[in-house]
């Protein structure tokens, strides 16, 4: 399924849109969070490792996650058009 451009969007559909971003924005959070627990668990106890690169790896993934970019455009257009 090819995604629309968020310009071309009814505004029904691009608040259907911002629920979806929305929670993939709580549910990423969540993961960054955990997996930042872990690596400063795994620093306190055992110092520098492979336990410690791994979470710092996917989190630094989720953060750079292109749907965070996407996040952004669907609630500068929800201000653009008032829906907020």
């Amino acid at each position: 399924m090819n995604q629309k451009e968020l310009s071309e969007l009814t505004d029904q559909e691009l608040l259907d849109e911002a629920k979806k971003m929305k929670s993939f924005s709580i549910t990423n959070a969540f993961l960054i969070g955990f997996l930042m627990g872990i690596v400063i668990y795994s620093i306190v106890v055992n110092s520098w490792g492979m336990l410690t690169l791994i979470p710092l790896y996917f989190a630094y993934k989720f953060i750079n996650d292109p749907k965070n970019k996407r996040v952004k455009e669907v609630e500068n257009l929800l201000k653009e058009r008032n829906l907020k």
